[in-house]
């Protein structure tokens, strides 16, 4: 398991469990995410990895609620915070960028000044300096000619484009813990590695910590350092990255690994484990 630490840990989970109608959807789960760095949670479809990840923002579906254990942030207990205080927490301390970018964008406005009204309503900045920072900020991810994307409307622009533009907004911020839920999911391969790159640059460059969910193991393998692996709402297995795929100890790890494209992984393995 993840090991949880007092010092370092910016964001503890402490037997978390996430309960709906029909019962507990989590069970009594930890992990801890250490500051500057990158946690993957995997698992395939319904394991509970984005009911977890959506309780570390604090936007659980309707009927779904945690039921015990704890969120810690920053040595603060968020478990039970209301709608307020969680907007206070989102965006300033926590972005989150998910599945199907172009849905959380608004389809009739472009996407540049949708940027620049978080910049100004959040920080309070004028139109123009919001606007000189949107543009920034989309050539500072790594998106030829900004000045021409941020007048594009979102129907205009690639998955991957779009992917960035929301990761923009998330970041405009300046949050300390970036949470991304299946954030390539959709993309081609290519654009899948473009948009892995981004994180992996934002982790290096501004010391970000980073929540990766995902259900495909190579896309964490590229990112985080830690993983933990999910199966109907358990931790089944936890631990450094190249240790759990290098060397997984579950049986549903192992089935997950042997399952997936060996080239997909290897190529993120240190070498001596790629090469066993």
């Amino acid at each position: 398991m993840a090991e949880i630490t007092e010092s370092g840990a910016l964001l503890v989970a402490r037997d978390l469990t996430i309960g709906g109608p029909d019962g507990d959807l989590v069970h009594g789960i930890s992990f801890a995410l250490e500051r500057g760095g990158a946690l993957g949670i995997v698992g395939e479809s319904g394991s509970g990895k984005s009911l977890t990840c959506r309780s570390l923002l604090g936007i659980l579906p309707p009927g779904i609620a945690v039921t015990g254990g704890s969120i810690e942030f920053n040595g603060r207990d968020v478990t039970d915070l209301g709608y307020r205080e969680w907007q206070g927490i989102r965006g300033t301390e926590i972005g989150a960028v998910f599945q199907d970018p172009g849905s959380y964008l608004n389809p009739g406005i472009p996407v540049g000044r949708q940027l620049a009204e978080v910049l100004r309503v959040k920080l309070g900045m004028s139109r123009r300096a919001a606007a000189a920072t949107a543009i920034e900020s989309l050539g500072a991810l790594g998106l030829r000619a900004p000045e021409l994307v941020s007048l594009q409307y979102p129907h205009e622009l690639s998955g991957g484009m779009l992917q960035r533009v929301l990761i923009a907004i998330a970041l405009a911020e300046n949050p300390r813990v970036l949470i991304a839920d299946e954030p390539t999911t959709a993309l081609d391969v290519t654009v899948q590695a473009e948009v892995l790159d981004v994180l992996a640059d934002l982790r290096a460059q501004l010391g970000l910590s980073v929540i990766l969910v995902s259900h495909d193991l190579a896309v964490v393998a590229q990112v985080c350092t830690e993983i933990v692996v999910l199966k109907d709402g358990v931790i089944v297995e936890a631990g450094p990255t190249d240790r759990v795929l290098g060397d997984p100890q579950h049986a549903y790890t192992r089935l997950l690994v042997d399952n997936h494209a060996r080239y997909g992984i290897e190529r993120y393995l240190a070498p001596e484990l790629a090469d066993a």
